[in-house]
């Protein structure tokens, strides 16, 4: 990319994405960009090394390209954050030593799959196309891995040989699940059957790859210490924070709504605590869903009854988001979004993880999730990103992602439709309190738990002792209603992704505040509707930028 004195901000910005969806197929289809559908990643040293050579020659021409107005200033702005990120992780050999359980490139060669239409055996063909190429693309992500090694990082143990496990369990049925149902011709359908074997027989690879070779060199322990959490942190966050600070502030969030989960808890089963009140809930006919099908109907329900009630009143949602289907993900996953493509043939989605074996599902927690997940939370915020063509580049509508900024909003979004008066029982309150809850201490155990900070006074757990998997385990079993059968799923994640679980609450934070500080700036003239429509116009972007751009509105 080179700056000419025509190219605008946004003109480079666009023309970065088509050139990183390229190098990055993946990506281009997880983010709705069309004309990759059939390729796969090349997650080897060359591979790495493409992407990061891209993200530095396109960093200098954006650098110099002088911007139009304030919107293609801020568009400088966020794509120097982003993209610097990109290479400052590069830098630091962390992006082929990428390896966790929850997204790394052992998942994402995987899921992309869950994204791909399966109406017409045209799309099934794509299908085809894709899976043939696995075995080659698991092989560059060894030969990645390997390099990554040979430098001296390699992810702790504990994710490589959970990695092998979800390999494991996605090879021996995972693919074959997702062609069982394709009505094509007899050639296509030997084609798909081939795909499917090699496909399974890539991941049975990479599974043996990672216990038999990558294993050994493993480091057993798991903290990431303080200069590589950092730049995890602001990776994840687009702020410069100080841990420790972070640290402290999640434990007064978290003791704060402990305190009032406690007075809801004891409405709904007195004297018997949050576990006893869970377990009410839990027990209580009126709010189980009898079986997978009939939670979905009931997710994908309120989702549609909120979107109607919201639309018009508090929120602009433009016509082309009422479309958010529900499904039930794959197992071996958590619940997660995924946004429209660009032209809205595909359109968003909530991929809900449910427990293998039980047939009983409480929807008591799940109400302040449909609107986490979907309006006015995620759907709703990705959504109006998408639309903003006239406003934003590409690059700021698809392939900008900073978790804080949406998964800040996100939380806010809980927290407004209880203000809205949505959770109007305690069943439903006692479900976004515990999710808030686990949020807080999220921030508590990560940032614990890779700094090995000492337990401060005062809060009720082993004061003064220091942070292990081992006491976050406890901590999380005593201390939330998680159940006890995911526990070890959330330490592995928190010991796999630093930084990524305490920006659900830092970037609420930022939203909240700048919400507050613009109801007293404007005081009775203040419009909720009018911020949020604004606010999300922004599109994605650090929290340091989110919480300049706030003040202006």
């Amino acid at each position: 990319m080179h700056a000419a004195v025509t190219d605008s901000v946004h003109s480079l910005c666009d023309d970065y994405v088509t050139r990183h969806a390229d190098l990055d197929p993946v990506a281009a289809t997880v983010r709705g960009v069309p004309g990759q559908e059939g390729r796969l990643t090349d997650y080897s040293p060359e591979g790495h090394r493409a992407r990061s050579e891209l993200n530095t020659t396109a960093l200098r021409a954006v650098a110099a390209a002088r911007p139009r107005d304030d919107a293609e200033a801020t568009a400088r702005t966020v794509f120097a954050e982003r993209v610097g990120m990109e290479v400052e992780i590069h830098e630091a050999g962390l992006d082929s030593a990428a390896l966790n359980v929850i997204e790394s490139p052992v998942q994402l060669l995987r899921s992309v799959f869950d994204l791909m239409p399966t109406r017409t055996p045209a799309d099934w063909a794509v299908i085809a196309s894709r899976l043939a190429r696995l075995p080659e693309a698991v092989t560059g992500l060894q030969e990645g891995l390997r390099h990554a090694a040979s430098r001296g990082t390699v992810a702790a143990l504990r994710q490589v040989t959970g990695c092998a496990a979800q390999c494991d369990n996605w090879a021996s049925g995972y693919f074959a699940t997702l062609t069982a149902d394709a009505d094509v011709p007899a050639a296509l359908r030997a084609d798909l059957d081939a795909g499917v074997r090699a496909a399974s027989a890539a991941y049975s690879a990479l599974a043996r790859f990672l216990r038999d070779k990558l294993a050994p060199s493993a480091p057993a322990r798991d903290a990431v210490g303080a200069d590589t959490y950092r730049l995890w942190l602001r990776y994840f966050t687009g702020a410069a924070l100080d841990p420790v600070e972070v640290h402290s502030w999640g434990w007064h969030e978290f003791l704060a709504i402990e305190g009032e989960l406690r007075q809801v808890a004891d409405r709904i089963a007195p004297g018997a605590g949050p576990r006893g009140a869970a377990a009410a809930l839990n027990a209580d006919p009126a709010g189980l869903a009898e079986g997978a099908e009939a939670f979905r109907r009931w997710a994908q329900d309120l989702s549609d009854t909120a979107s109607e009630e919201l639309r018009g009143s508090h929120f602009d949602i433009p016509a082309p988001l009422a479309a958010l289907e529900c499904r039930i993900a794959p197992a071996g996953g958590g619940t997660y979004y995924t946004g429209p493509s660009d032209d809205l043939s595909r359109p968003g989605r909530v991929w809900w993880s449910l427990p293998a074996g039980r047939t009983h599902h409480p929807t008591w927690r799940k109400v302040t999730t449909v609107y986490h997940e979907g309006v006015p939370g995620h759907h709703l915020q990705v959504g109006t990103t998408v639309l903003q063509a006239g406003r934003l580049n590409r690059f700021q509508r698809l392939m900008c992602h900073v978790s804080a900024h949406s998964e800040g909003w996100a939380l806010y979004a809980e927290r407004l439709m209880r203000e809205l008066g949505h959770l109007k029982d305690d069943a439903a309150l006692m479900g976004m309190l515990d999710a808030q809850l686990f949020r807080a201490a999220r921030v508590v155990v990560d940032t614990g738990m890779h700094l090995e900070l000492p337990v401060p006074a005062g809060v009720g757990l082993h004061e003064g002792a220091r942070w292990t998997p081992e006491l976050g385990r406890e901590f999380l079993l005593t201390r939330t209603l998680i159940d006890p059968a995911g526990v070890d799923e959330e330490i592995d994640r928190y010991l796999g992704w630093p930084g990524q679980a305490p920006s659900y609450k830092l970037g609420e934070r930022v939203w909240c505040d700048g919400r507050d500080e613009a109801r007293r700036r404007h005081g009775p003239a203040f419009d909720a509707r009018a911020f949020h429509s604004r606010a999300l116009g922004l599109g994605p972007m650090g929290l340091d930028t989110l919480r300049e751009s706030l003040a202006a509105l």
